[in-house]
C-alpha cells in the first residue's frame, strides 16, 4: 500500500525552535515565548499549537484547532483548482485548394476554440504537384492568421514539416 506524504506542518511538541512567537485564538500577540510554555496555554483553552510561519525569526505559532485549519487548506486547495484552466490544444487541417465555405467552417471553429481559450494548430497538408505550390498554401495560412489576429497570437510561425506547413496560434484572453 503506498505511503500518503507526511504533512510537514509542525503541531504542538514537532515544534523544535528554543523560542517561538505566539498568537492566541482571538488574534492577539501573546509575545514570545519557548515553545512548552505556547503548548500549556494551548491546552489549556483545548486547542493546537500550529507553526504558521516556520521561516520567521523566531517562528511564529498560533493557538488553533489543527483539524479545522487543515480542513480550510484542503478546502481553498480545491477551490483553487477548480478554478483553473487547462489550455487544450486543438487542430484544424486546411487544403491549399481549399473552397470559401470550406475555409469559413474552418475559420468559425478556430475562432470558437480562441474564444475558449485554447491553442489552434492549423495544419496545411500538400499532396503531389501541391508541393510546387507552396506559395498558395502560404497564402491560406496568412489569410487564417490575418483573419485571426484580434484574438490572437502567433505562438509558431508556419513552418515546413515534410509534405505539411503547421502554424500554432494561441489565445490573447489566455494570459
Amino acid at each position: 500500500m503506498p505511503r500518503r506524504p507526511e504533512d510537514s506542518t509542525r503541531v504542538n511538541e514537532r515544534i523544535r525552535a528554543p523560542e517561538i512567537r505566539v498568537i492566541d485564538q482571538d488574534g492577539e500577540m501573546l509575545g514570545v515565548m519557548t515553545p512548552e510554555e505556547a503548548i500549556k496555554r494551548a491546552e489549556d483553552v483545548g486547542l493546537d499549537l500550529v507553526e504558521i510561519s516556520p521561516n520567521a525569526n523566531p517562528p511564529v505559532c498560533k493557538i488553533l484547532d489543527y483539524g479545522k485549519h487543515k480542513y480550510e487548506q484542503q478546502k481553498k486547495a480545491a477551490e483553487a483548482r477548480k478554478n483553473q484552466k487547462t489550455v487544450d490544444v486543438k487542430e484544424i487541417k486546411v487544403r491549399p485548394a481549399i473552397g470559401e465555405h470550406d475555409y469559413q467552417v474552418k475559420y468559425k471553429a478556430a475562432r470558437k476554440f480562441l474564444d475558449n481559450g485554447d491553442k489552434v494548430k492549423v495544419t496545411l497538408r500538400l499532396r503531389g504537384r501541391e508541393m510546387a505550390h507552396k506559395d498558395i498554401a502560404m497564402e491560406v495560412l496568412d489569410r487564417l492568421k490575418s483573419e485571426l489576429s484580434d484574438i490572437s497570437k502567433v505562438d509558431q510561425e508556419a513552418k515546413f514539416e515534410g509534405r505539411q506547413i503547421v502554424m500554432v496560434l494561441s489565445s490573447e484572453k489566455a494570459e
